[in-house]
């Protein structure tokens, strides 16, 4: 079982080589946890409304941040795998430095001026998130002996989902928290001090603690170490052939194709709903104060689901495990269609764990089709690609559907009409899915017959 021993960092110049890119696999997970435990997810939405953006706005800054990813996506993960995966999550890291400084510094009191503001923060966030996929994922990959990676990344896998999932807990805990200007309130006046805060001012504590975590992310991502034993130089020519053979190779090997497409399908539905999840909350009758603690309940479903992963693995065939993500998506989606007051927290079960199950799925089923090690960064990276453009496309149909929907009530009423389309569009393309695969195992089945 791979364990988090970051107290054992600073012995790294008394080992092996080995054992040095070893301990990229500790760093990788506190990576992971910080770059993506962020303190305002339980309030995201109705944050930036705060800032006096509408919900299609909002929408649209998720197409520009989607946009962002899948116009760097490939050149970076092609640029990782030439000159090193370190360096590209030094840059994601601080990247995420500069975008969250950006967020929490936004002016108020203008909407048009914010709109604009966000949208450079989105699109530096956008290259933050293009930087860290497949560069992170595979330096920890690469630092496992080769006859060993098969049976340790399910658990690294396992390890740093759990861990994630204890981060996301606290963040999703505390943001509720500091970002209520009465619950900040509560705790100044039980600690005796004579403050008064407003909530201009602790809707921004949220944003100040992700900050702190891009710090941290930058401190742990200068402690890696390179994994790969080949010296890298950097070539522009190299990136393009690299990138250019890379698709080439996941278009004409059925497998790998077969895995981005299911886990993009299932993926892009996912985000969307909880990227306005907030705004369920509300629809549902939840009061501002619960939602941190419902993020938390949700983080602990994260928690478990992991080695449910790992034993499907180990059991069940990749398309039944797909399967049954889908059917878990599918099932939360006409829930929370239902917006029942209260019981509708319910779907968000389902749709929780299907989150982790496809992240699991996709990084361990793509890692083990990946034969050139070269070139492993650039074959993730065109996953982050398919999954972020795929989401940039389903946000661009969602801001038009509720654009469409703008006169039918308030927003909460347009938001709750908008959820009945979700099951529709999901089940059409899980269909789509279905027969792309057909397509696909069966071509993969003749060539290993072959």
């Amino acid at each position: 079982m791979v364990e988090l021993q970051i107290e054992a960092l600073g012995e790294s110049h008394q080992r092996s080589p080995i054992e040095n890119r070893q301990s990229n696999i500790p760093l990788f997970i506190a990576f992971r946890v910080l770059f993506n435990a962020r303190w305002y997810y339980p309030v995201l939405a109705v944050l930036f409304q705060d800032f006096g953006l509408s919900i299609a706005q909002y929408a649209m800054l998720n197409v520009v941040w989607a946009a962002a990813i899948v116009g760097f996506e490939i050149p970076l993960g092609a640029l990782a795998d030439q000159i090193g995966r370190k360096k590209m999550v030094v840059l994601a890291s601080s990247l995420m430095v500069v975008e969250l400084a950006l967020f929490a510094f936004a002016p108020l009191g203008n909407p048009s001026l914010a709109f604009w503001f966000f949208a450079l923060n989105r699109l530096l966030s956008g290259a933050a998130e293009a930087s860290a996929n497949g560069a992170d994922e595979a330096l920890a990959y690469e630092s496992l002996e080769p006859d060993q990676r098969a049976y340790e990344w399910p658990r690294v896998l396992e390890s740093q989902m759990r861990w994630q999932s204890a981060g996301f807990f606290i963040a999703m805990m505390i943001g509720a928290v500091v970002y209520s200007e009465g619950a900040v309130q509560t705790i100044i006046h039980t600690l005796g001090l004579p403050w008064s805060v407003t909530h201009h001012t602790t809707m921004r504590f949220p944003i100040y603690l992700t900050l702190l975590n891009a710090v941290l992310a930058l401190v742990v991502s200068l402690k890696m170490r390179e994994a790969a034993t080949v010296t890298r130089t950097a070539s522009s020519k190299a990136a393009l052939r690299d990138t250019l053979v890379t698709g080439l190779w996941i278009l004409r090997t059925p497998l790998p194709l077969a895995i981005i497409l299911g886990g993009f399908v299932i993926d892009n539905i996912v985000r969307l709903f909880m990227t306005m999840v907030s705004n369920y909350y509300r629809l549902i009758a939840l009061p501002d104060a619960s939602f941190g603690v419902i993020g938390s309940g949700m983080a602990v479903i994260g928690f478990f689901t992991p080695q449910l992963a790992r034993w499907l693995v180990g059991r069940n065939p990749m398309r039944a495990n797909f399967a049954i993500i889908a059917m878990s998506v599918m099932i939360g989606l006409i829930g929370a269609a239902l917006a029942l007051p209260i019981y509708g927290l319910i779907f968000l079960v389902p749709i929780g764990a299907a989150i982790s199950l496809n992240q699991f799925f996709v990084s361990h089923y793509l890692n083990a089709t990946v034969t050139d090690t070269r070139l492993r960064a650039t074959v993730l990276s065109f996953r982050g690609l398919a999954y972020n453009l795929a989401y940039g496309v389903v946000g661009i149909l969602y801001s038009w559907l509720t654009h469409a929907l703008r006169n039918r009530g308030t927003p909460e009423m347009v938001f709750g009409q908008s959820l009945r389309w979700l099951p529709w569009y999901f089940a059409v393309t899980v269909g789509m899915l279905a027969i792309a695969w057909a397509r696909l195992l069966k071509a993969e089945h003749s060539k290993v017959e072959s």
